[in-house]
This record gives structure tokens, sequence and C-alpha cells, in this order.
């Protein structure tokens, strides 16, 4: 959620660059600035005199006095300087002088840009730009856009409904926190870098619906949803909506607004849980502990997230942030009774001053832990880039896609923070330095302090990040990290512990220090990472102060003395070895009996064992369903539906696919595609095609079941909202049965795609008149020549169960293939394409065998190895 950052009006200065330049005349028409909106006073403000807003065109919402909001609602562009006065004066209840009125417009009212210039002309604006502001915004839609899309979720806070989502959203998290846990969701997610890539899609989708979730609360209460987008929150991407119209609402409004993004996470929780009901995968509730921690972190009032925004809206304070200065200012005895301290009721001004002091010092130390850690951050995140960027050229040899798409995105994940904090530190010395050489303009005692604590600060830094020994060195996963370490670390600069050039003392009992040891050449030296057990000898009646020496390692964490005397070190300078499995990756299925020798990752559990290339991905305007299955014992749907619109002359190139392969040991894998064109308009080039592959291959027990339904029809024209709306209440039916294909017989699959064609075909003949053409049926053979057709303009093919291979211009298709009984592998097919028009080959549905293929199979991931919901696409026309 954003809120533009609302600005006290102030008056102009001189040479600022909004000076409005010539004063108002006596008979000048006042006029408004285009697009400024007139917001009211906020209900529930937590000042003693409530402040009236208005937002200018830019989005930028100003804080008003109430004299200045009645001046500016009574400026109608038709009014001039006298005119507006005389109506100051009746709802003021006190005379206000014209020369008043033009006194606020030149000093208050034009500086801001609120009106426009005696000249007529529009004035120049600068928008606020906080330093904890959302930076680099990119708007994705227009405020009317945003109605329409939010409106609907709208319905979502009814109170019933908010009563049953936040009951079950509490009954879910109690249950995976508390009873089930999350060890074998985390341990699913990284062994299956799909699920993974599942998940961090799904997170990231959420933080979208969270948006949503303010958008439709600010609709519930009334307001208006600004844009929607995308944009750069401190060192993290980040979703926003502009509500800054839910200004207008009661307290409860925006209160509501702010935590309706809490409550979108809440519901996308519950969704989650019940897909993990349905599917099994326990992957699935991390994402439900996603959901938990963003709602945590959205909480914290310490900077602008949903929290702060909670915060402001119960204190009736907009900009928190702007009342850091005043109140820390008023809080020094000589300024309790300065007016500008006391401009704020004082429950609100004890609120407000309560915040100040936990988030000043909370901020003023995260930035200074970010300071002195920084070096370390940088040698993690580079060492870290050069391991992720080997495991990504692994894998792409491997052909390991998945495993590919997940390190990109770890490479991304330690990039852009380390550029985000980058970015963050320049604005801070930016924002400091031109404010500080503004405030000392013509005053050098002020200045030379200023740049003898610039470089007080500057040598600081230097020290701190100087490139010592150490200084840039990765952090290692013994180290504690504690503040107590990061501040010792950066004011010593890494010193030894003992002193330098002293001679080792021997180890005694509690304390960590270092020792000079010896190794032998040919072994391994230890390290922290992989230590190894040392026996140290300690002489009886031994006084360590006495400056008795001996040999061993320094004790690694947890050292016991008791233990024997026996301990375990490292060398903290050489580097932790990769893990043995280290960018291993495996698809879903049985772990494989062993790794490799040497500690190479094992390879994938499911490549690509076809002797054929993976059918390529569907295009814009294409439908494919692709079932792939290669695990024994299993079932693997995939159904593709897609309406699909063509407007104008645009190539008519559509492709509807469905493939179904299996290599496995009593297991089925289903593919049914069903795609209908509508070509509004003439067209020149029509070219569809329908196409269906069956293949077995090393299989037992198998059966490969591929349809590939196709329906296209020229249209005269658009259809009428009522035909339209018809046809999208038939399309839900079919999206419906599409969700029900896996319970219903392979055999009854076609008869019902076939009567959803006939009712299309009525529900545009019944709006445009009958068709020109008309389907006839074709031969009903496994290698059918195609029947003959009068012209027309609808065409309808259907193709089940061949396999891949070139395409057939004569229609021809054939049965799906299935193994032999004896479990010989086989493999092999026929293509079948009906893609020319008047063409509606049919096969037959008997299996038949299949010869092997010689081909040596390619290595891929392997999409699907277990039972996969169905999927469907809607292509929608636009406009």
């Amino acid at each position: 959620m954003a809120r533009m950052t609302v600005l006290p009006s102030t008056p102009g200065r001189p040479g600022d660059a909004r000076s409005p330049g010539p004063v108002a005349s006596p008979s000048e028409i006042l006029r408004l600035a285009e697009g400024v909106q007139l917001i009211g006073e906020t209900a529930g403000s937590g000042y003693r005199q409530p402040p009236s807003l208005v937002r200018r065109a830019d989005g930028q919402t100003i804080q008003l006095t109430p004299l200045l909001y009645l001046v500016l609602s009574h400026i109608d562009g038709t009014r001039t300087v006298d005119e507006v006065a005389a109506r100051v004066s009746e709802g003021f209840g006190r005379t206000v002088t014209p020369d008043n009125v033009r006194a606020l417009v030149d000093r208050q009212l034009r500086p801001v840009g609120l009106l426009v210039r005696p000249d007529g002309s529009q004035p120049e604006v600068r928008k606020s730009d906080p330093l904890l502001g959302l930076r680099f915004r990119y708007a994705v839609t227009d405020p009317e856009r945003t109605r329409r899309l939010t409106e609907p979720f709208a319905r979502l806070f009814h109170p019933l409904v908010v009563t049953v989502v936040l009951a079950a959203f509490l009954g879910v998290c109690w249950w995976v926190l508390v009873e089930r846990g999350l060890a074998s969701a985390t341990y699913e997610a990284f062994d299956k870098p799909g699920l993974l890539l599942l998940v961090f899609v799904v997170t990231v989708l959420s933080a979208g619906f969270h948006e949503f979730g303010h958008a439709a609360a600010a609709r519930r209460g009334g307001a208006t949803p600004g844009k929607m987008g995308a944009g750069v929150y401190l060192v993290w991407p980040a979703f926003y909506t502009d509500v800054t119209d839910s200004y207008r609402l009661g307290k409860g409004g925006r209160i509501r607004t702010d935590l309706g993004g809490l409550y979108f996470n809440a519901i996308v929780a519950v969704a989650v849980a019940g897909v993990w009901w349905a599917t099994g995968y326990d992957a699935l509730l991390l994402v439900v502990a996603t959901q938990i921690l963003q709602m945590v972190r959205q909480l914290l009032p310490l900077v602008r997230f949903d929290g702060y925004h909670v915060l402001a809206d119960l204190t009736g304070v907009p900009d928190l942030f702007q009342r850091i200065g005043p109140t820390l200012r008023g809080l020094l005895p000589w300024r309790w009774g300065d007016p500008k301290s006391t401009v704020l009721k004082p429950w609100a001004r004890a609120v407000v001053s309560l915040w100040v002091l936990i988030v000043v010092p909370v901020l003023a130390f995260s930035l200074f832990i970010i300071v002195i850690t920084l070096p370390r951050l940088l040698g993690t995140a580079w060492a870290n880039l050069g391991k992720q960027a080997g495991l990504t050229d692994r894998a792409w040899l491997d052909g390991d896609l998945l495993e590919v798409a997940a390190r990109v995105l770890a490479i991304v994940a330690l990039a852009f923070p380390v550029l985000a904090i980058g970015v963050v530190l320049a604005r801070l010395v930016h924002r400091i330095l031109t404010t500080t050489w503004r405030r000392t303009t013509g005053k050098p005692l002020r200045r030379a302090l200023a740049g003898l604590v610039a470089v007080v600060v500057i040598a600081g830094l230097a020290w701190t990040w100087w490139p010592r020994t150490g200084t840039y060195r990765p952090v290692q996963p013994y180290e504690g990290g504690t503040l107590v370490q990061a501040v010792s670390a950066a004011t010593s600069g890494l010193p030894p512990l003992s002193p330098a050039g002293a001679t080792p003392t021997g180890l005694v009992e509690g304390q960590r220090g270092r020792m000079v040891t010896a190794w032998p050449d040919e072994n391994e030296r230890p390290t922290r990472e992989k230590p190894k057990l040392a026996l140290v000898l300690v002489p009886r009646g031994y006084d360590p102060g006495a400056g008795g020496t001996t040999s061993g390692t320094s004790p690694a964490r947890g050292y016991d003395p008791g233990a024997g005397g026996a301990t375990s070190g490292t060398s903290p300078d050489t580097p932790p070895p990769p893990g043995p499995d280290a960018g291993a990756g495996t698809e879903p299925g049985p772990d494989p009996a062993g790794g490799a020798a040497g500690g190479e990752p094992a390879p994938p559990a499911h490549p690509w064992v076809f002797p054929f290339d993976r059918p390529l991905q569907p295009g814009e305007g294409d439908n494919q369903a692709l079932a792939v299955n290669t695990a024994d014992n299993t079932v693997a749907y995939d159904v593709a539906f897609a309406l699909v619109w063509v407007e104008g002359d645009v190539p008519a190139l559509n492709r509807n696919e469905a493939y179904a392969f299996a290599s496995c040991t009593g297991c089925a894998a289903v593919a049914v595609g069903f795609q209908v064109v509508l070509v509004v308009g003439e067209n020149h080039i029509a070219a569809p095609q329908n196409i269906a592959a069956a293949v077995n291959y090393d299989c037992v027990n198998c059966l490969t079941y591929a349809l590939a339904a196709q329906l296209f029809v020229t249209l005269d024209g658009p259809l009428s909202d009522a035909g339209m709306a018809e046809l999208t209440a038939l399309w839900e039916q079919i999206e419906a049965f599409g969700t029900r294909i896996p319970d219903v017989p392979l055999s009854e699959i076609q008869a019902r795609l076939d009567d959803f064609e006939r009712q299309i075909l009525q529900v545009i003949e019944k709006d445009q008149g009958p068709l020109t053409g008309q389907p006839t049926p074709a031969i009903p053979s496994g290698a059918a020549e195609p029947a003959e057709r009068a012209p027309g303009d609808s065409t309808t093919s259907s193709t089940p169960g061949p396999a891949p291979g070139p395409a057939s211009p004569d229609g021809a298709s054939s049965a799906p293939s299935s193994p032999e009984e004896d479990g010989t592998p086989t493999g092999g097919g026929t293509a079948g394409d009906t893609g020319d028009a008047g063409t509606r080959p049919e096969g037959s549905t008997q299996p038949s065998p299949a010869e092997p293929s010689p081909a040596e199979p390619t290595s891929a991931p392997e999409p699907t190895s277990a039972p996969m919901p169905p999927s469907t696409a809607e292509p929608l026309p636009g406009g």
C-alpha cells in the first residue's frame, strides 16, 4: 500500500523555484491548477485544529490550514480576488480582505502548485522525495482499471466472510506451526527445485494480491484506489497501490484499508492449505509460512509498512515522519511551550513522541550496523555469487532447467540487496550534503563546522572499509553474528586475539585463543567447517601464567575441557569446501540408490528419456496439453482449454496440441487439448493446426491417451452483448468440465467435447444467423482420408492419440499407442494434423503396439511425474 506523502503548506522562500512570480491583481480571476482535488478535513484527526487535505494532479497530497482550504474551496475559475475575499469572510466568520487573499495566494497556494499562474500557465510542481519512500515506480494500471479489477474483491470484506476466513486462518496457522511443522516442507522444497520455484512464484504473486486487498478495502469504504504497480522500497522490490483517496474515509474505513492487504494474505494462506490438502505437496506449506512472515513484517511501524499506516490513522497524524523534527525539538524543556510543539492533541502527541523515541534510535543503529558490516556483506555476496555462477554452469551443462532457474533467482537475490544498499547510502549522502549546504549558506562558521564533521566521518569510513586482512572476508557459518561481535570487528580491525609478536602461552580451560600447531605436510589442514581431532597435553601442575607452551589446535565452539583433553580445531584462513550436494537437484520421484563417486552430484532422477525432442513451447494464440509420466504406478493428467479470438486480418495460424508420453511401469499419461478459435471479420490467412500424439517408450503395463479437438469459426462481426454473455456462460461450463476430466471415462471425453462444439455453434448461429458452411463427418478410420466438404466458415477437427511426427496434410491420424502386454519396450506412432479446412478425421481408440526406437534419449528435466491438476487457458478478446 502507498499513500502519497502529506506535505504541509509552507511559504515560498526567496529564490525558490516554485515562487509564484507576479502577485495577484484585484481583478484577476483565480483558477485552480489542472487536476487539483479537494479531499477535505481528515476525520478523527490528532491535531488540535484538524487540517484539510488537497491532492494535485501528480498525486502529491498537501495539508492546508482551515483558512487556506476555505480560500481554495471558493476559487472556481470565475471569481476575482475581491469576490473570493467576500465569500471567505462569510464562511470564516471574520473579515478577510482582498489583500489577505492575495497574500495567501502568492505566498502559500501558488508556491505549492495549487493555482495557475497569473499569466494563465500551469505551475511547475515538485513532488516530495522522502528518503524512506518508494523509488523507481512503474505503474501497471490506471485508476479506472484498478477500480474495475478490484471491485469484485470488495465483497470479501462482508463481516460474515471476514469471520470465516480469519477463523480458518488461525486454525491453519496453529496446525502448521504447532502441530505439523515445516521440516518436511522445507526438505521437499529444496529436494525438488520445481517446487521451490513454485513456492517462490506463489509468494511473489501473493505480494501483488496483498495490494489488491488494500484497493478492495478502499472500494468497500467508498474511496477510489489509484494506480497499481511496482517499485523499490529500501532494498527490495515491492508492489504498491495508491490509496490516497482513503483520506476521505473515516478512521474505521482508513484502518480497514490499511489492514486489507494482511487480510488477503490470510486468504492466500487458507487457499494454499486447501491446495495442500488436495495435492499432498508438503512444500506448499512453506507458502503459509511466508504469508505469516509477510504479515509480521508488514505490521512493523518503523518504516512505511502497513503497521506504520495503521498507527498514523489511529493517531490521526497523516505523515508521522514529518513530525520527527518538531517532536524532537518539542522534547527540549525550553521548547515545551512552543506553538509548533503543541499542534497535536495531548494523547496523540504522547503516542507520536513514543514512536519517535523508538524509531529514530532503531533506524540510526540499523544504519550504523549496515555501514560497519558492509565490507563483510560485500565479501559474502561476492563469494556466493561466484559459487552460484559455478552451480549455474553445471546445471546448464546437465540440462537441468529448473536448477538453472533456481540458481539465477539465487544470483538475483544476492545481487539486488547489495545494489539497493548502495543506492540507499548514496541517496542518504546526497540528501545530507545538499541539506547541509543549503542551511549553511551565508553562515561560514556553521559551514566550517559541518566540513570538520564530514572529514571525521570520512576518516571513520576509511578506517572501517580499508582493505586490511580479513576486512572483506565472507561471513562463515561458525561466526556468531551478534551485535557485540559486529561492533568489535569494526572497531578493532580484526586484530589477533593475542598481542602481536607474543609467544603463545597455551590453552586455558574455558578460553578461546590461537596456538601454533604442527601438522604433517601430507595431511589436509583442518578448517572450522571440517575440523579434526587433536590431542592437547597439559602437564600436571601446569600454570598458564608461567609461560609454558603446548601444541594443539584452537578449540572449536562448544569445547569441553572435561572431555579428556581432546578437542577439534580449525584454521580460520582455510576457505570452506563446497558441500557434497551443492547444486544437486532432482525431479519428483524416488531418490537414486547412491551418489556418484568422488562426491559428485547424482544425475537427475528423471531425465528426458524419449528418443525425440521435447515439443516446443506453445506460441501466442496456441494451446498445448503435455502429459509426461516417468514415475511408476502414477497417472499424469494435463488438460488445456483455450478460447482464442482473432480480430482483423491477423494470420490465424493457431495450433492446438495434445501430447501424452509415458516411460514407466503400471502408469498412465492423459493429455486433452480443446481450442476454440473465433475469427472476427475477413481473414485472408487461416491455417489452424490440430495435433495429437501418444507415445509409450520402454513401458510395462502403461497407457497413453492424447485427444486434440479444435473448432475454427469465422464470424461476420463481433457478437452482441447477449450473445457474448451466453458464450461466456457456456465457456464457464466447459472450463468446469475441464477440471473434472480426471473423473470422466476416456471413452466419453470426445463425445462431450463434440457436444460443446455444437452448443458453441448454436450460440453463434442464434446471434448471427446460419453459418455458410457446416462440418461433415469424416471416415472413422485410423488412417482415414478426409471427407469432402462444401466451402464454409466453420471447421472442426478432432485428433485422438497419434504420436509425434511430421504433419499430415490429408488429416490422417492414428489411435493412441499402448505397450505390448509382455512388457517389451515400445515406442513410435504416427502424426495427426488436421489443420486443413474441411477435415475432421477421427481415430480409433483401440490401443496398438508400436516398434521400439533405437534412438538415444536426450537429457532434459521431466515436467510431470505425479497426478497433476488440469489446467485451462482462456485468452479473451481485447476491447
